[in-house]
């Protein structure tokens, strides 16, 4: 398995256990980060840098979601971009509807650090999710 494969699986063990500054280690000073088109949390792309990424997207998951969590089906890499493809799970906190929907994760890392990062998502899945009955 690459080592770039095993930075960003460590990045999914951080994010799942909530040590940030062990996940914000990892993301170079100015990481680009795009949520995909039609995500909820899309409306400040591109995020750049740390401190961004925070406020713009961790902050706001967590008042979007209960128990927001990333499961993680399958990791590829080569070189220098890593794929990962799995669900996100949580409840909305808007409707109370569970979230559980397709997702895969682009990674791009460069010294050992991520340098880029692109979500796609199943976005009309996560709408109907923020959609009170």
């Amino acid at each position: 398995m690459s080592k770039n494969v095993e930075i960003v699986r460590s990045l999914y063990a951080d994010f799942a256990a909530g040590n940030v500054p062990s996940f914000l280690g990892k993301l170079a000073p100015n990481v680009h980060w795009n949520e995909a088109e039609g995500f909820p949390l899309a409306d400040r792309n591109p995020y750049v840098g740390p401190q961004a990424i925070v406020e713009g997207v961790f902050a706001r998951v967590a008042t979007t979601w209960r128990d927001f969590a990333v499961e993680v089906k399958e990791l590829v890499g080569s070189g220098d971009v890593v794929v990962m493809l799995g669900r996100y799970r949580g409840v909305a906190t808007v409707s109370g509807k569970k979230l559980d929907v397709q997702v895969a994760h682009l990674w791009w890392l460069a010294g050992g650090r991520v340098v880029r990062f692109q979500q796609m998502v199943d976005t009309a899945g996560v709408a109907r999710t923020l959609v009170s009955a």
